[in-house]
């Protein structure tokens, strides 16, 4: 057995691509546009998993945007996704910065949850070693589900 991806369905494929690829610092690996199916598909995977595996063997993201708008509704029950980063401070306040709400601040230096635009629960997690306590995130509070 051999895992492959996690689709998650997206509303609006633009603010998904700027949140996963532009902010996360994920990588497009292929897109497919299905004109009779109205849909597009669009795979992306993490730097590191692309490094350590050849193409077919990366563990990927598949991002699919059905073209007629439907309603998605939370699933809890999905759980999330989760995220090695290299420095986790620098990361969220890059997220931040661009209107992300940190819904699980990195209180410890490990571990933060964000939302994508779909409300698709990503965990990140620090790299080795946790980094030390540092403000605003030792003293913030969670917003918030996550």
């Amino acid at each position: 057995m051999q895992y492959l991806h996690t689709m998650v369905r997206v509303s609006d494929l633009d603010a998904s691509l700027h949140f996963y690829r532009d902010l996360l610092g994920m990588e497009e690996v292929s897109r497919q546009e299905n004109e009779k199916g109205r849909f597009t598909l669009v795979f992306l995977a993490a730097p590191k998993d692309r490094e350590r595996a050849e193409e077919d063997q990366t563990p990927m993201l598949e991002l699919t945007h059905n073209w007629d708008p439907e309603e998605y509704g939370s699933g809890r029950n999905f759980g999330h996704l989760a995220y090695r980063v290299a420095d986790i401070y620098a990361l969220c306040e890059k997220l931040q910065d661009n209107g992300v709400t940190i819904n699980r601040p990195p209180r410890d230096g490990h571990m933060a949850f964000v939302k994508s635009p779909d409300g698709i629960s990503i965990e990140l997690l620090q790299v080795g070693e946790n980094l030390a306590p540092k403000e605003p995130w030792a003293s913030m509070e969670n917003t918030g589900s996550w």
